[in-house]
């Protein structure tokens, strides 16, 4: 059964997302991750997604 979430806490879960998105950039800067540059940019293009997704259904709250 799903976890329920009060809107504090997903506020929250968001911004630790947000806080990590800075480690992934940075990562992906490093000249040395090969091929998992690949995962990496598609990590970062699937959380902005999921951002923007948030900010658009929350914004009006």
């Amino acid at each position: 059964m799903p976890e329920q979430l009060d809107e504090q806490t997903l506020k929250q879960r968001v911004e630790k997302l947000r806080s990590q998105r800075e480690f992934l950039l940075n990562l992906l800067e490093q000249p040395d991750i090969g091929t998992l540059r690949l995962d990496v940019n598609q990590a970062l293009e699937e959380l902005d997604e999921l951002l923007e997704e948030y900010d658009e259904t929350f914004s009006a709250t």
